[in-house]
């Protein structure tokens, strides 16, 4: 009998939280489940372990885990407030953008900052529909995480009609090395001989891989290559 009342307790505090959670996400507005910044994100965590566990035990009184709730949207109404309000306690609770390709290049320093991959970059500028770096003028990761990107003036898309033909013509670029390692399955996949690669790193004035950081090849044979050392020229801090 007592677990038949645990259960419907357990029940009730699911129908009476879930209203309460929704009205305190509402209250929080948009921006806490759309961007999630890092104090957004923490409070989202907070919100979650508080709910589970009231859930999940009924020994814990309902009551302090409702004022729990309505505390915590409260605070974190409260500290975007005061992010508005003054920009040093917003740059305190996030992340500062950080620009990771520069003219079509990688900037390995910069990925190290926010620990992320070649494979990971790579992956968000396919997502924003570029699969050549070399069209990348500029790419920035944000606080939240996103990538924007800034194409190349040449590579801004066009239509059929400014062009004047009948079909535009595009090739996606394969990683073919990657932080020192070649991949030659990629040429032989393409139909590229082995040896083209050393005759064109030739032509860059590139004996051997150590100092390549990032080298793609698109079906047309044109290599791109990003050097571990290479300058990128300096880039202005972006603030926010």
């Amino acid at each position: 009998m007592e677990t038949v009342s645990e259960i419907f307790l357990v029940l009730g505090r699911i129908i009476t939280i879930l209203p309460l959670l929704l009205l305190i996400t509402l209250f929080m507005g948009r921006r806490a489940i759309g961007e999630l910044p890092v104090f957004d994100f923490l409070i989202i965590i907070t919100l979650g372990a508080v709910v589970g566990a009231d859930i999940a035990d009924p020994n814990i009184k309902h009551l302090p885990t409702a004022i729990a709730i309505v505390a915590i949207g409260i605070l974190q109404r409260l500290v975007s407030s005061w992010k508005i309000k003054n920009r040093k306690i917003g740059r305190f609770a996030t992340f500062e953008p950080l620009i990771v390709v520069k003219d079509g290049k990688f900037i390995p320093k910069n990925l190290k900052k926010i620990r992320f991959s070649i494979d990971n970059i790579l992956q968000m500028l396919r997502e924003k529909g570029v699969f050549d770096l070399s069209e990348v003028d500029t790419a920035i990761v944000e606080a939240n995480g996103a990538v924007s990107v800034f194409k190349k003036p040449a590579k801004h898309p066009v239509t059929n009609e400014d062009m004047n033909i009948s079909k535009l013509h595009s090739s996606i670029s394969y990683p073919l090395i990657i932080e020192g390692i070649v991949y030659p399955s990629v040429l032989d996949n393409l139909e590229i001989p082995r040896n083209w690669l050393s005759k064109e790193l030739e032509k860059h004035g590139i004996i051997g891989t150590e100092n390549i950081f990032f080298a793609s090849v698109n079906d047309q044979a044109e290599l791109h290559i990003s050097l571990k050392n290479e300058s990128t020229g300096s880039s202005p801090t972006i603030h926010h």
